[in-house]
């Protein structure tokens, strides 16, 4: 069993999902399995990673937001109870070894550190082997990286070759190796989550630079490419609609040449950042055939949200001036053009790229429109499923892909693990549906809320209520404006959206002036489903979430003892 879990990629950046990014080792996948058009997630990274590992919703298993974000109420405190358990858990019952590789971000931050607690590290939730980092992203040339409950430093230097992708994929291969050389029919879960493609893009210079010259078209030429290829693929419909240009986004030609050459670059180390992790990704399934375990390796690829709008809108060396709201110049920037994907900068993409990124859907992650929470996701199982190289569009959710498993595994969700008693799964099987192009999808409804942007999907209809509006500029609220709740109740009284996505994909046609009986019966339903996942009360306040004080694993001190070899 083999998840593997990108961030921040979004549904138009895998090549087989019409991109011109190039991904041969997962199209691979995609021809000798299966690719799923219609999966959806939270739009945020820990609140999809706690859906995708205990099969439960986000706010039930306390993940509203990211951890850094927690509140004290019970659907937003960053703590995933014990009776939710983890898939890793499950299968420890069932005599599987379980590997966790890569970004774990399911735990509170106070709780990262060698003082513990350790019950919500990767060991103490079923994990028996871990290598990776903690929190929410790291360098990818100097991690911040943790071997099982213990932090370690990198094997080797930048400029030794060292890059994190290809140490997590070697130690992958070490944990399935050191197990299987003594119990060889033994079966494994190895959930490897990598760091890309989050912030820092960071990539050996010579992957950037096979992309050179290949984005000097701008994103608006990348959106109308990469459409025209996902209907040739099938990937969406043929008669499908493109979303309308985002007012957020300028057009390409309204930059000055320097900023289009900033902001070219920094797709062409985004491209090659992707790039890189398919390579290594095609070593570790290279080496599950050496082995033999690659036909009957249960292999799921998916994203945790849509592409990322967190290098702001133009682009930047260094992610932490967006979440300070504090964006340096064209001129800063321009200054380090050939460090982007170095160990010198922390660099992300400008939106006009994340947009692109999301093709067809309209906006990003942190939002539930379907750019936020529609991503990519590959099924590959030659020993389980007939199909190959078929498209699958039922509706799904990541919180299925814990009872898709179980269910293919014939194995019952457990009433009990370490003798806490086990909450219901909310999410239902799709395994129907591998060989099965025609079945139904099984699950019918799936709630969102996200940083106080809503919307709820039902029977092929879908309402947003997007928050602040459906833009910045529509909103009239440039990006980091504070918002008050009163602003909220406006919101939600005047302002919900109504779409047909069975015949309107990426949300084109607002219907909420003709169908108001269908939109106050989604308005209703989204409230019910709230009700019963602890998504109240709905918060949209970002910044004050951040400034939000947080319990501590010490009180406040000025002196410290640090002693050698810590």
């Amino acid at each position: 069993m083999l998840f593997i879990v990108f961030d921040d990629t979004g549904f138009g950046q895998f090549g087989c999902y019409g991109s011109p990014i190039e991904t041969p080792n997962l199209d691979v996948l995609a021809a000798g399995g299966l690719l799923y058009s219609n999966m959806h997630t939270t739009a945020l990274c820990s609140p999809s990673r706690s859906c995708i590992i205990t099969g439960r919703n986000h706010h039930a298993n306390g993940m509203a937001a990211i951890t850094e974000l927690a509140t004290g109420y019970p659907g937003y405190n960053g703590q995933i109870p014990f009776e939710n358990g983890f898939l890793s858990e499950m299968l420890l019952q069932h005599g599987y070894n379980t590997y966790m590789v890569g970004k774990w971000h399911l735990m509170p931050s106070e709780q990262e550190s060698a003082a513990g607690p350790y019950d919500r590290w990767p060991l103490g939730r079923g994990f028996e082997r871990f290598y990776g980092f903690l929190g929410g992203d790291t360098s990818q040339w100097y991690p911040d990286l943790v071997y099982d409950n213990h932090q370690v430093e990198p094997p080797a230097t930048p400029q030794e070759g060292y890059h994190l992708t290809e140490d997590l994929v070697e130690r992958a291969m070490s944990f399935i190796a050191d197990a299987k050389q003594v119990a060889p029919d033994k079966p494994f879960f190895l959930n490897l989550c990598p760091g890309a493609t989050h912030a820092p893009h960071h990539v050996p210079k010579e992957w950037a630079n096979r992309y050179r010259g290949r984005f000097d078209d701008g994103w608006d030429a990348y959106r109308k490419q990469t459409f025209a290829r996902q209907k040739q693929l099938g990937v969406v419909p043929a008669d499908a609609r493109l979303s309308p240009r985002d007012p957020d986004v300028p057009t390409w030609e309204s930059l000055s040449p320097e900023a289009r050459r900033l902001a070219a670059r920094m797709m062409e180390v985004y491209a090659g950042f992707l790039s890189h992790t398919d390579h290594h990704i095609g070593r570790l399934v290279d080496f599950l055939k050496e082995t033999g375990e690659f036909d009957n390796t249960l292999i799921m690829v998916v994203s945790d949200n849509g592409a990322s709008a967190e290098g702001g809108a133009t682009g930047t060396t260094n992610e932490v001036q967006f979440f300070n709201n504090a964006p340096e110049t064209l001129e800063e920037s321009i200054t380090q053009i050939d460090e982007l994907g170095g160990p010198t900068t922390f660099n992300h993409y400008p939106w006009g790229w994340t947009w692109a990124g999301n093709t067809p859907f309209r906006r990003w992650k942190r939002e539930t429109y379907r750019g936020g929470v529609s991503d990519p996701f590959l099924v590959h199982w030659p020993a389980g499923i007939k199909a190959r190289g078929e498209i699958r569009d039922q509706f799904a959710h990541i919180i299925d892909m814990v009872p898709t498993v179980l269910d293919v595994l014939g194995i019952e969700a457990p009433t009990t693990i370490r003798g806490v008693t086990q909450s219901p799964l909310h999410g239902v099987s799709f395994a129907h549906t591998f060989d099965d192009a025609a079945a139904a999808s099984r699950h019918r409804t799936q709630y969102y809320e996200m940083l106080g942007h809503r919307a709820i999907d039902h029977d092929g209809w879908r309402a947003v209520c997007p928050w602040p509006g459906p833009s910045f500029a529509e909103a009239e609220r440039p990006f980091g404006t504070p918002i008050t709740m009163a602003d909220l109740d406006d919101l939600d009284a005047h302002h919900w959206e109504l779409y047909h996505v069975d015949e309107d994909i990426a949300e084109t046609r607002n219907l909420a002036q003709e169908h108001r009986g269908k939109l106050i019966e989604m308005i209703a339903l989204w409230y019910v489903e709230a009700g019963k996942y602890n998504v109240m009360p709905i918060d949209g306040s970002v910044l004050q979430r951040i400034m939000t004080e947080r319990p501590q694993i010490t009180e406040n001190r000025t002196s410290y003892t640090f002693r050698s070899g810590t």
